[in-house]
């Protein structure tokens, strides 16, 4: 079966997304959020939390939760992905970790205000699961299409997951809103049934990519060391980055965008709630918006890029982004967050369709290590998440106001939009549908 461009293997490939971004949206983004901000909120308003025996504030042992999930996976993901490489099996490792972050939501099933560590250790291990299972995922897009169709098929998977995550957010609103008609005690056990599906539709719909994408070539032979292996592979990428300025150049530049960009998806709700004190229902409906948003801006500018190109259309995307982050601080009505909630909707699925394709397109026509290629991708992706969300708690910490951090995200943007101006792409790198 011909791999490249193949319509049934672009379908199977971009299921992924619509699989995964489930967790992302109602783990990461929305219900998740506000249950764990509501059970770890005393009946005196105090946000205190014991965390064995250590005493944090809950949005702080939230955040810095996330950057200690991302610390773990970053050291083992380029080992993974060098052994992928060099036994074709991609697909396999993948599935380790697709089934490591669907059963660490269905833990969540049990994670109540008298199970605090518990639930700390789910999101840990979904996180794990989530950024794992990406890199091998991301690993196939420059080996099922060419470059000219780079960009469309990346925003094509991020808007199928956009629509799939919406459908289960829409299906989990009503459930939540409707707990009783649904025979759930109280709202609580319905929240907590929710991040039972996520896991089941993480890991019922991954099984479409799995079975369909075709298995990756092998570059070893049986009497080779894979362990050792996979450190060489990993060692020839290194040194191949190092006579290609361009792409090292534009991974910097991802790491400053990418750690407001990441980091704002994780807190968002948190600051609407602890910032606004808005209620739960509208901080998922917010969520929502950005998401009916996302899956739009994605299409929007995936056709822009076409025309001015991604170095321009990824320049357009940061500084609207450092409007958001200034315009943030000062916010104070709830008709203000949902007007910067909307602003974030349009750029946030653009930017990060055009981030994994620009990045696609840098990368050598010739290399047969693009999972290797892409580990490094996700390590810059996976490091800007620790510095963001723990910076941004660190701030937070120090200073008592996650407003304050929010002008720190301003600043990682600026960095991000300084390195990209120098990043110079080639006609092929710069061509797209």
């Amino acid at each position: 079966m011909q791999q490249i461009n193949n319509p049934r293997i672009i379908r199977a490939w971009t299921f992924y997304d619509w699989a995964n971004s489930v967790y992302s949206l109602v783990i990461v983004s929305s219900v998740f959020p506000v249950y764990y901000q509501a059970i770890t909120t005393g009946a005196d308003g105090s946000d205190q939390v014991d965390f064995f025996g250590f005493t944090l504030t809950n949005s702080v042992l939230l955040s810095y939760s996330i950057s200690f999930s991302f610390i773990l996976v970053t050291p083992i993901l380029p080992l993974l992905s060098g052994i992928a490489d060099f036994t074709g099996k991609k697909k396999q490792f993948m599935k380790v970790f697709v089934w490591i972050g669907g059963l660490a939501c269905c833990g969540l099933y049990f994670f109540t205000s008298e199970s605090l560590e518990w639930g700390i250790i789910c999101l840990v291990l979904a996180s794990i699961g989530y950024s794992g299972s990406v890199v091998f995922y991301d690993a196939f897009l420059p080996e099922i299409v060419s470059t000219d169709m780079t960009d469309r098929v990346s925003a094509r998977g991020f808007t199928m997951g956009y629509i799939g995550s919406i459908l289960l957010l829409v299906f989990s609103l009503v459930l939540i809103q409707g707990h009783q008609f649904f025979g759930f005690s109280n709202e609580s056990a319905a929240v907590r049934f929710v991040f039972l599906l996520v896991g089941i539709w993480w890991i019922a719909f991954a099984q479409i990519p799995l079975r369909i994408l075709p298995d990756s070539k092998s570059y070893g032979s049986a009497s080779q060391t894979i362990l050792l292996n996979g450190y060489r592979e990993l060692r020839t990428v290194w040194n191949r980055l190092t006579h290609l300025p361009q792409l090292k150049t534009y991974l910097l530049a991802y790491f400053f965008f990418n750690m407001g960009v990441q980091t704002v998806m994780y807190l968002a709700a948190t600051f609407g709630s602890k910032e606004l004190e808005l209620p739960g229902p509208k901080l998922i409906a917010t969520v929502l918006l950005i998401q009916l948003v996302g899956a739009v801006g994605a299409f929007l500018f995936a056709r822009l890029s076409g025309k001015i190109g991604n170095k321009q259309t990824l320049t357009i995307l940061i500084s609207v982004w450092i409007i958001i982050c200034f315009i943030a601080y000062f916010i104070n009505k709830e008709v203000e967050f949902y007007a910067v909630a909307f602003l974030v909707g349009i750029v946030m699925g653009g930017i990060q369709s055009l981030s994994r394709a620009t990045y696609s397109k840098l990368i050598p026509a010739d290399t047969h290590d693009f999972a290797s290629f892409f580990s490094f991708y996700d390590v810059v992706f996976n490091i800007s998440i620790v510095m963001g969300t723990f910076t941004y708690g660190l701030i937070e910490h120090l200073t008592g106001s996650m407003r304050n951090s929010t002008l720190v995200l301003m600043v990682f943007f600026v960095f991000g939009l300084i390195f990209l101006s120098r990043v110079r792409m080639s006609n092929q790198a710069q061509a797209v549908n």
